[in-house]
């Protein structure tokens, strides 16, 4: 980890390496640890892992922890990384936030990979009654089990990642658990990532019952102008824990195709 970080920044992992770099951004319940299966199949390479504001090791953060902030703190732990050539991959809510990261057009961003992605325009499933009850999901180690075992995983999972779900998912403040279920799954964020101009690859999970492979395919990537879409077999939302020797295999496959993003003073961006 970069121990120069500034106090107001979010905690996040710098492991240098080949590049570009790959960010990761975690799900809601998630840490910077929830890649540590991928990460461990990426020796060599370049690597950011980040604990979003509120969550994990970035619990004593203040709020806010909106969507918006979030993607504010990505940019801001690019910054004081010096990372400048890069491949953001967000998972669940993490893929939302990327969507609103690579809106602003960064220099150095190659391209993106949306597994099992908060689609740009929320589902139709996504009613207030909807929300209000996915807002208890981690109410207790019980009912993270409970959601662990029943809606976020098709597979089985080793006794130690499934402790660390409910580990992570109680590592939060409370307004940080509150802020997705009640308010940013529901935000409709298709004009930003309308905006988005590098290649994205969206993965979805065969059986995901969080975000669906017809809701990403509906939802999503008909609001990215260059979008490839590839579902993982056998898997439930949780793909980086359940398939990450699939998806490493998807990333890498993806990142060739990937160009950067052209600085914003090179003419081509608004």
């Amino acid at each position: 980890m970069n121990t120069t970080q500034q106090t107001l920044l979010p905690v996040y992992d710098h492991r240098p390496g080949t590049g570009p770099t790959l960010v990761f951004l975690h799900y809601w319940g998630g840490s910077a640890r929830s890649w540590d299966l991928v990460v461990d199949r990426l020796a060599g390479r370049d690597v950011l892992t980040v604990d979003f504001r509120g969550w994990s090791r970035s619990s004593a953060l203040p709020g806010p922890f909106t969507l918006g902030q979030l993607a504010d703190d990505t940019l801001a732990v690019l910054a004081d990384a010096g990372v400048s050539d890069y491949v953001m991959v967000g998972h669940s809510m993490g893929g939302k936030v990327a969507q609103l990261v690579a809106a602003t057009r960064p220099a150095g961003l190659r391209g993106l990979v949306l597994v099992g992605s908060g689609p740009a325009k929320p589902a139709a499933q996504v009613t207030a009654e909807y929300r209000e009850a996915l807002s208890h999901a981690y109410d207790s180690a019980e009912s993270v089990a409970g959601a662990r075992d029943h809606v976020l995983t098709a597979t089985e999972l080793p006794a130690p990642v499934k402790a660390q779900i409910v580990t992570d998912s109680r590592t939060v403040t409370d307004a940080a658990r509150a802020e997705w279920p009640l308010r940013g799954i529901a935000q409709d964020i298709t004009e930003h990532t309308r905006m988005v101009n590098v290649p994205a690859l969206v993965v979805a999970g065969e059986h995901d019952q969080v975000e669906p492979v017809g809701v990403l395919r509906d939802n999503l990537v008909p609001y990215l102008s260059q979008a490839d879409f590839v579902v993982v077999p056998r898997t439930g939302h949780l793909i980086p824990l359940e398939a990450p020797a699939d998806l490493v295999d998807t990333i890498t496959a993806f990142e060739p195709v990937a160009s950067p993003a052209p600085r914003p003073d090179d003419g081509r961006c608004p």
